[in-house]
């Protein structure tokens, strides 16, 4: 019996490393990829639309009567012109690290009104209205990511119109002017980028229209031609804009940061 028992204990023994061996090998798992941050680059073209509203602030001042020069110029007035404005812009970026240059041309129609009582003539009223406005601006910006924050400068064009109303005819426009007006604009705005190539954001702009003399021509009220030279007024204007932005970019996609 002792003897059965040894043998049945060495075959034990003998079969124990081969069935070890038959086993198979702890499979490799391999380390799971890192986080991806991504990197929200603002290269590219961009068009977009905008829509927001402005004040201009304007003086008159009377230089001409009729042909008579006034010395010196007798001040007729200020007043705001207010309202809203609807428009589009164009333009592209480039990124160097985390600066962000670029060059824009934007475009807008507007309704900024107002008028103020002549100081000049009593019961007479001066008003003006700014129907349209261009940019054509160059930005530096400084991005976080998908947060840009920038400012810009360059020129501005406004189109004027002006009006001399007579009080005691409701209504009735006495002489009337109209110009294409150049200046200067600066800006700021701050941008978000929610979508790979959708943005939003919100800017703020000034323009420095200077002072002009600005000729006016009668209607035909009160015995003046139509036509006929009515005057000189030296009007000067500066202009405050603030806007909601939404611009769509060609450009390179998200870039991916381990």
């Amino acid at each position: 019996m002792k003897k059965i028992l040894l043998c049945a204990v060495a075959l034990i023994a003998l079969a124990a490393p081969a069935s070890a061996a038959d086993l198979a090998a702890r499979p490799y798992t391999k380390a799971a990829p890192p986080i991806v941050a991504p990197i929200y680059d603002w290269s590219g073209f961009y068009i977009g639309i905008n829509g927001g509203g402005g004040s201009a602030h304007k003086c008159w001042d009377l230089v001409n009567i009729g042909g008579v020069v006034v010395a010196p110029p007798i001040p007729v007035g200020c007043h705001n012109a207010t309202g809203g404005t609807i428009g589009g812009q164009i333009g592209y970026r480039w990124q160097s690290a985390n600066w962000v240059f670029g060059v824009e041309a934007q475009g807008n129609w507007a309704d900024f009104k107002g008028s103020n009582a002549s100081l000049f003539a009593a019961g007479v009223t001066n008003q003006t209205r700014i129907d349209a406005f261009g940019l054509f601006t160059g930005q530096v910006g400084y991005a976080w990511n998908n947060v840009l924050l920038y400012v810009k400068g360059g020129a501005a064009v406004v189109n004027d119109k002006y009006s001399v109303l007579i009080d005691v005819l409701p209504g009735q426009i006495f002489n009337t002017a109209s110009e294409t007006r150049w200046g200067g604009a600066v800006g700021a705005g701050l941008e978000f980028g929610f979508a790979p190539n959708w943005s939003v954001g919100i800017e703020y702009d000034h323009l420095f229209m200077g002072h002009r003399d600005v000729n006016f021509y009668g209607t035909g009220v009160f015995g003046l031609a139509p036509g006929a030279f009515a005057g000189t007024g030296r009007i000067g204007q500066d202009v405050d804009i603030g806007l909601v932005r939404l611009n769509y970019r060609w450009g390179g996609p998200v870039l991916a940061k381990y």
